[in-house]
């Protein structure tokens, strides 16, 4: 790539050859549809036994649903979402100050996914974070804006603390006890995603990502509630998912579908862009520790079921994960029983 990021204040008024997708492979723009029944749990709702059927409910039929009354507080979102504004408004010397392409970095800016491997980018550029523990990896955020790591450490420890409130309803819709995935998953790791979607000159050919399933075992994706973008796979089709005030995307990762055995899917989703907007999304994502032995829970085979997936470290699935495509098959195929 000629400029290492795309937030660099050039106008394109073509899109370069490198972000151009073949015509089998581009996103179809006028065929997506709006997803009209999303899953909304309301997790204020006292009725905790109606939260976890409507969660399960959630896993298996769709691979992700939204969140209300979640307890992430409205303050803490606005002051993300500002800051993260401010970031990439930054003069681009000053961010290309953390550009890495070596995705074992714990804070760097860079673009697309994996520029070192692909050979087609994405629209994208995106800040990546290392959350947990914050006391090691605080220090090593940006400086600028200034208010940035005290507001992003505040939005990091409550949106952990609600996804591991929804890993125990998860673990309960399976029959599991309450604290079965996290004490399967170890002390987990906390990453972020903060992607900006520039403006893009002809989005019908190309993506911000493409379809994808996400690697870890939860996701809570706070999308820009001005500009959606977001886009799932059901049933064949894809379906636009529109932002929601006050709400969470929470979409099942692939740790998650091995663990539940396939009853619960690691959901197909993309990123699109337009012409008109920047968008800006972050997603949170809870991450296994490294040495957390990953297998189909025993009492979702005690019937006689056959165990989908081999036991496997997440340092495995990652390290492999890393190392392909973003459109490549589901990474979760390789580790399936014969």
């Amino acid at each position: 790539m000629d400029r290492k990021v795309l937030s660099s204040g050039i106008q394109y008024t073509n899109l370069p050859e490198s972000y151009i997708r073949p015509e089998s492979e581009r996103p179809r723009l006028s065929e997506v549809l709006e997803c009209k029944d999303v899953p909304i749990v309301d997790l204020g709702c006292e009725n905790r036994a109606q939260i976890v059927r409507e969660v399960g409910e959630a896993c298996r039929f769709y691979g992700f649903f939204q969140v209300v009354n979640h307890g992430v507080g409205v303050e803490a979102v606005r002051e993300m979402t500002e800051v993260a504004h401010g970031f990439f408004k930054l003069p681009v010397e000053e961010k290309l100050k953390l550009y890495s392409e070596d995705p074992s970095k714990t804070t760097r800016l860079s673009t697309s996914f994996n520029v070192n491997k692909e050979t087609v980018h994405n629209w994208r550029d995106y800040l990546r974070l290392h959350c947990y523990p914050l006391d090691k990896y605080v220090p090593e955020w940006p400086s600028n804006p200034p208010s940035f790591k005290e507001r992003v450490k505040k939005y990091c420890e409550e949106v952990r603390e609600l996804g591991l409130r929804i890993e125990e309803y998860i673990g309960e819709s399976l029959g599991l006890e309450k604290d079965y995935i996290k004490n399967v998953l170890g002390e987990q790791g906390q990453h972020m995603a903060v992607n900006y979607y520039p403006p893009c000159p002809q989005p019908q050919l190309t993506y911000g990502l493409p379809g994808h399933t996400d690697p870890n075992a939860l996701t809570i994706l706070l999308q820009d509630l001005h500009v959606s973008g977001l886009q799932v796979l059901k049933d064949g089709n894809w379906l636009a998912v529109n932002p929601q005030p006050n709400a969470f995307v929470i979409n099942i990762g692939d740790q998650l579908q091995a663990l539940s055995n396939g009853l619960y899917k690691s959901v197909w989703h993309r990123a699109v862009v337009n012409v008109d907007k920047p968008r800006l999304s972050v997603a949170s994502f809870l991450c296994p520790n490294d040495q957390a032995l990953i297998s189909p829970a025993k009492r979702l085979t005690e019937d006689g079921s056959k165990a989908m997936y081999r036991g496997y470290t997440y340092a495995e699935y990652y390290n492999k994960f890393w190392s392909r495509n973003l459109d490549q098959e589901h990474c979760l195929e390789l580790f399936k029983n014969k």
